[in-house]
């Protein structure tokens, strides 16, 4: 199970709202590259597919597809707003090793293909 805070879900339905677009929810995936292997993805998305695990946030839907579940699995998503700047906080049970910026991180076992973090 994927959770997202009471300040996810804000900073989410603030995203939609103010997209422009009709937005059913948020991807969230796993995608090759960072620089500890795998970073985390992030878009509004229109709609589900057909083998997406949907989690309903109250009024934010998550959906996720089966590649990147595994990896993702008992993961906690805040928003965080400081006078550092603000972002999403990805805190992954799965992570064996993260980078400083916290968006890119390897399990045990799969590792990924490390970039450079942007």
């Amino acid at each position: 199970m994927i959770t997202l805070t009471e300040n996810a879900v804000k900073a989410v339905g603030r995203f939609i709202a103010g997209s422009g677009k009709p937005s059913s929810g948020l991807r969230i995936e796993v995608t090759d590259g960072g620089c500890s292997g795998y970073s985390y993805g992030l878009r509004l998305e229109e709609k589900q597919t057909q083998d997406d695990t949907v989690i309903d946030c109250g009024e934010v839907k998550v959906f996720i597809d089966p590649v990147s579940l595994p990896m993702l699995d008992g993961m906690s998503i805040d928003f965080v707003d400081s006078l550092e700047g603000s972002g999403f906080k990805f805190t992954n049970p799965n992570a064996a090793k993260s980078c400083a910026c916290g968006s890119s991180f390897s399990t045990d076992g799969q590792g990924g293909t490390p970039k450079t973090c942007s």
